[in-house]
């Protein structure tokens, strides 16, 4: 019976045990602004020439103060192949790549992934495949928006949005690298999702465009962390590279997911 007694107290205790072994996978999303000025979002910032050597040496100062969370495991805004999402750009990489790219996950994923030894990046953005929906079906918020009389709402709203972008465009001669960093993920700058929540006025009974482009662009982010928790293990400490309009929901997975935890990147930026 003792035998027994002991037995079922170690079913029980094993979870346990189990869970206290595992260290969370920490994630840090990092939200950046395009440095290749590729003009693909609704709203776009013209990036300062990140080649210059003042701005060269601002972002090896970044890469310096990332590196000080000790990552190892490092995601950039590429589609890449299922099912490991290797980046096969930075299969390639090599450091003098930085003199000529502007693009971002050359100059702050690569670069970050070469300071802290690691032999892969992953790669793990979603966009809509042949016959997929499109995840940011805007055109279709702006019809209904016409049809119901509520363009100067929206109008409104993607003026304040403009107004957000041209200032922050304004600020950059002034500002590091890293202080833009900071900046761009402020929950009330760039990061800010608050657009997307106030569609949702816009709608009218059945005609709701505003909820679905809501599902969809969620759903598009909602994938990108399934990639993301099909390669991080416990214990991880990962780096996500996206534009700073996926941060707000990357976190929010991210912040309910157990196993998972938040790593704020500011105080790594102001250090």
């Amino acid at each position: 019976m003792r035998h027994v007694l002991w037995f079922a107290l170690g079913l029980l205790l094993a979870p346990a045990a189990l869970a206290a072994d595992s260290s969370p996978v920490q994630v840090m999303v990092l939200g950046t602004f395009h440095l290749d000025n590729p003009g693909q979002d609704l709203n776009n910032i013209q990036a300062v020439d990140v080649l210059t050597p003042q701005r060269q040496a601002e972002l090896a100062d970044v890469t310096r103060s990332l590196a000080r969370f000790h990552p190892t495991l490092i995601a950039v805004e590429r589609v890449t192949a299922a099912p490991d999402y290797l980046d096969p750009v930075y299969a390639k990489f090599d450091p003098s790549q930085l003199a000529s790219s502007r693009d971002e996950r050359v100059q702050i994923g690569y670069r970050l992934a070469h300071e802290a030894g690691l032999r892969t990046v992953r790669g793990i953005d979603e966009q809509p495949a042949a016959g997929e929906p499109d995840y940011f079906p805007f055109e279709r918020v702006q019809a209904s928006a016409k049809a119901h009389g509520e363009e100067p709402q929206l109008q409104a709203m993607l003026d304040e949005t403009g107004r957000m972008v041209s200032g922050f465009e304004e600020r950059q001669a002034g500002s590091s690298m890293s202080e833009l960093l900071v900046e761009a993920n402020n929950p009330h700058t760039l990061a800010d999702a608050s657009m997307y929540y106030r569609l949702l006025s816009l709608d009218s009974g059945e005609d709701q465009p505003g909820a679905e482009l809501f599902g969809y662009w969620t759903m598009r982010n909602a994938k990108i962390f399934a990639k993301l928790m099909d390669v991080a293990r416990p214990g991880d400490r990962v780096v996500v590279i996206f534009g700073a309009g996926h941060k707000h929901w990357l976190e929010q997975f991210v912040a309910n997911t157990p196993g998972y935890a938040v790593v704020d990147p500011v105080p790594y930026l102001n250090h």
